[in-house]
């Protein structure tokens, strides 16, 4: 496995919090739920992403974003409009001053807004498709907004490491890939059928593999080491060699053994394009793993130090605790009381 599908293998929606909203400008939304990754498809007319500190970023018809957390942000039609709903955590939705507006604002099927729909409004694949070639058209409200919004609820060590190398926020412009993906998920929100959770959270998990990895190849991503090193002829191997066996016993000999080049070579190379010689790299990958197996209630230390390639919990333990400074067990607690 490449080091971006074993980083991008940890994110699963698993019930993520999904909506297509419906909103009559002016709208703005303040978004303060703490999420660590939604992701933003905006379906009809404009709207603006306004982080913290940074400037604003337009969303288009047919644009998609990634806005990464947990710090809040603004959605909105233009950046200068005042928040008029706030999302809090849990996804509960109330005025600036407090009021809960989750049922006056509920609109039918994982639909909410302010802006009424007639009926045929329910994202049929005929008829109706907006120019971004989402659902839709004459029968919503004129002038409305339509967007749809997948929350993700990540917090594993895997699923950190792919954060921290993402933007706060990152648009893929309408044109600029081709999928279909989008407009399956916008035909698929408003439907009801056995099973469709679990439909709606694959197809979320789809099109947030594919609109990262369209975003880590193109050359403004700025993509870290490990994502530049996979393509490399000698380390990317060795990477999809420590990914897929870490508890193998590996030493640089073993692994330049299996790559078929110099034990020199190889931890120059390694060194160069990834940031950190090839053991140092797979110490803290076995420890990213360890602390993501250690938040199941189920595995024990001694297990979870097999699986990772230590030969004892007293192994794994002095590692984890040199490292990031707890123990196994502190980590457990400490995960289990958040």
């Amino acid at each position: 496995m490449d080091a971006l599908a074993t980083l991008l293998d940890g994110p699963r929606a698993r019930g993520a919090f999904l909506l297509r909203s419906v909103l009559t400008p002016p709208w703005s939304l303040r978004i303060e739920d703490g999420a660590p990754v939604t992701l933003l498809y905006m379906l009809r007319n404009d709207g603006w992403i306004v982080p913290g500190s940074e400037p604003p970023v337009p969303l288009r018809p047919g644009d998609i974003a990634v806005v990464r957390g947990p710090a809040p942000y603004t959605v909105a039609d233009a950046p200068g409009t005042p928040p008029r709903i706030v999302i809090r955590p849990g996804q509960v939705s109330t005025t600036p001053q407090g009021e809960e507006l989750c049922e006056e604002m509920d609109l039918g099927v994982r639909t909410w807004g302010d802006a009424p729909e007639r009926t045929g409004d329910r994202g049929d694949l005929g008829e109706g498709r907006d120019p971004a070639g989402a659902p839709g058209g004459p029968e919503d409200s004129e002038g409305a907004a339509v967007m749809i919004s997948g929350t993700y609820q990540m917090d594993g060590e895997i699923s950190r490491r792919l954060l921290t190398a993402l933007p706060h926020v990152l648009v893929l412009p309408r044109g600029s890939w081709d999928s279909p993906l989008p407009g399956l998920l916008a035909g698929e929100i408003v439907r009801e059928a056995p099973g469709q959770d679990v439909v709606l959270d694959r197809l979320l998990d789809l099109m947030l593999i594919a609109v990262l990895r369209e975003w880590f190849s193109r050359p403004e991503a700025g993509a870290r080491s490990w994502f530049a090193a996979q393509s490399d002829p000698v380390v990317g191997p060795a990477l999809r060699l420590l990914h897929d066996e870490p508890a193998y016993p590996w030493t640089v000999a073993a692994l330049a053994g299996r790559i078929g080049v110099s034990r020199a070579a190889l931890g120059r190379r390694f060194t160069d394009l990834v940031g950190e010689p090839p053991m140092a790299y797979l110490t803290n990958w076995r420890l990213a793993l360890a602390a993501d197996l250690l938040r199941e209630p189920d595995a024990t230390i001694a297990a979870v130090a097999r699986k990772v390639g230590y030969g004892s919990p007293f192994a794994l333990s002095a590692a984890f605790k040199r490292v990031r400074g707890v123990s196994p067990q502190q980590h457990r607690d400490a995960v289990a009381a958040s």
